[in-house]
């Protein structure tokens, strides 16, 4: 442990919450007395540290659905370690439902569990996260605050299963969703899949942005062993949450904080395991935000130096084969930590006290089909490919191992879409002048053009290609994808087209050149072309409509960045302010 690990605990007094709940004054008596209309006893206020439980809970977040639940195997741990929990909600992210995207609200959630956090009696949090936007936003906001905290995860669904195969989240649907418009897929089976696909509590069971998410906040040292992949359903999900709930309360006696786990060790660790199990793109942006918040100094560039020559271990959609039930069993995130070896820097700190050597030594490895070793490797060389150039002069990225090796060196004329709903209004039309070697670019799909950056990278192919057997084709945007996607697909372009991005000089018929190995993302027009069309560009930023999407508009950075605010950057610390009564 380190010197700050080893200091000597708290004393009761020291804590947050007995500002509240420790004078015998009028204010003492009121925050007492109040906490007590719940069937509260006394010496629940005898100098426990409070826990607080963020909870993320909501019917219209399906893959946290199960959380009241999760939350009770928390607060039987606090309880047992002679903590007082308190779980309070926090604004729920659901993929699936929320519109126009739920990234538009990461960061406004990142706010309410900060201040919610900052404002309360609590001395330590628990954040229960499942789908893809609630893990980092939860964690951006507790980083602010940087108070003791640990994560628990929702876990997967289990494995969908359809006509006598396996399917997975987001990447099953993609596919048959293409076999659909081919005349490969009825309709009515298409239906059918519905129910197949998702068929328990739980977050995607690809390796999607959830999966990803959970995985690397197991990889950050901020969750117990096993986070990342134990099943929604499995008994083993509520022992670690009671296991959590445990743990916490010795983290608050001991003051380890958020910022005395994270360094530079953890995020370089986080970035190799992304490559390691074939993690999504948007854990870029927000293991990048992550970092800002917590006051580390993470860039594009730490992506490409740490990941873009690690080798693909685990063999799951949409890199690979298995889905994260497999994962589990074979061994999860301990069994790729050992496989990855001296690779990883055994020696960053996490939430159980110890190193991350120490909680995955000796960790089992149960099937070499699901995790692979790194002599015989799904891919020998899988990280994010970080992408420059004249289009993308602060970066872009592509993830290669979800991509056709054929296409990572290509040359191909543009065809331009202004949009989403260009796109759909032209993508299928039969005269399209499109082919397999076109470029499919699309732009205004950014944080500030759409706004919030949604998951439409990864764009349909035209039917009229799809009916021939293609299945895939380079695609350019300054937006996202789901994790669950995959494709040749080129991503978070920066500075996006709204703000005058050289993305928004793109013509149809344009010969555009993309290098994944060189790095290189090229607009082949001359250097006076290239300076007439920029001269001629204006901006493009959505229309704001007030409130909180103003806000956003005005301050978000650019996903090079994380996209986080400008002014949300950064620790605040969780002084107690003065009580207003």
């Amino acid at each position: 442990m380190s010197g700050d690990e080893k200091k000597k605990p708290a004393e009761p007094s020291a804590f947050r919450s007995s500002k509240w709940f420790g004078p015998q004054d009028r204010n003492g008596f009121m925050h007492r007395s109040w906490m007590k209309n719940q069937g509260t006893p006394q010496r629940m206020f005898d100098g426990r540290p409070v826990i607080g439980i963020c909870n993320t809970w909501s019917e219209l977040t399906p893959c946290n659905g199960h959380f009241r639940q999760l939350a009770e195997h928390v607060k039987r741990g606090v309880i047992e370690a002679g903590g007082f929990p308190v779980e309070f909600p926090v604004m729920s992210l659901g993929e699936t439902l929320l519109r126009p995207t739920a990234m538009l609200f990461r960061n406004l959630v990142s706010m309410d569990v900060e201040e919610s956090i900052r404002a309360n009696p609590i001395d330590g949090v628990v954040l229960l996260c499942g789908c893809d936007k609630t893990t980092p936003a939860l964690v951006m906001g507790a980083a602010s605050c940087d108070l003791p905290t640990i994560v628990v995860s929702g876990g997967p669904m289990l494995n969908g299963k359809f006509q006598g195969r396996d399917i997975g989240s987001g990447t099953s649907l993609f596919a048959m969703s293409e076999d659909v418009r081919a005349g490969k897929l009825s309709a009515a089976e298409f239906l059918d899949a519905e129910a197949c696909m998702s068929r328990s509590a739980g977050h995607c069971m690809t390796m999607g942005t959830a999966s990803t998410m959970a995985c690397l906040i197991e990889a950050l040292g901020l969750s117990l062993p096993h986070n990342g992949a134990i099943p929604a359903v499995d008994a083993r999900r509520n022992t670690l949450a009671n296991e959590s709930g445990r743990r916490i309360v010795d983290m608050v006696k001991d003051d380890l904080t958020l910022s005395k786990i994270l360094d530079r060790r953890s995020f370089e660790n986080a970035i190799r395991i992304n490559a390691a199990i074939g993690g999504s793109t948007n854990a870029i942006i927000h293991l990048l935000a992550i970092a800002g918040r917590i006051g580390i100094p993470l860039s594009l560039e730490d992506f490409e130096a740490f990941g873009s020559d690690m080798p693909l271990l685990v063999d799951l959609l949409p890199s690979g084969r298995f889905l994260m039930e497999g994962f589990y069993y074979a061994g999860g995130l301990p069994a790729v930590w050992q496989a990855l070896g001296d690779r990883l820097d055994g020696s960053a700190r996490s939430v159980t006290g110890c190193s991350m050597q120490e909680n995955n030594a000796d960790a089992p490895l149960w099937n070499a089909q699901v995790i692979r070793t790194p002599d015989a490797p799904v891919k020998p060389r899988a990280g994010i490919k970080v992408l420059k150039g004249n289009i993308a002069p602060d970066g872009a990225i592509v993830k290669p191992s979800a991509a056709t090796p054929s296409l990572m060196k290509h040359r191909g004329k543009a065809i331009v879409f202004e949009g989403l709903t260009d796109f759909r209004a032209r993508i299928d039309d039969p005269t399209l002048d499109v082919d397999e070697t076109t470029i499919l670019v699309m732009r205004g799909v950014g944080l500030k053009g759409y706004p919030g950056m949604p998951e439409v990278g990864n764009m349909p192919l035209p039917r009229k290609l799809l009916e021939r057997g293609i299945r895939d084709m380079v695609r350019i945007s300054d937006a996202r994808m789901s994790g669950t996607a995959y494709g040749t697909i080129v991503l978070h372009v920066a500075p996006e087209a709204a703000v005058g991005g050289p993305l928004a000089l793109v013509q149809t018929g344009d010969t555009i050149e993309l290098d994944v190995e060189a790095g290189r993302l090229h607009l082949d027009i001359s250097q006076e072309e290239f300076a007439r069309r920029q001269a001629a560009t204006t901006t493009h930023v959505a229309p704001a409509t007030g409130g909180y999407e103003q806000l956003f508009l005005q301050h978000v950075l650019q996903p090079d960045k994380g996209a986080d605010f400008d002014f949300l950057v950064g620790r605040r610390g969780s002084a107690v302010a003065d009580n207003a009564h």
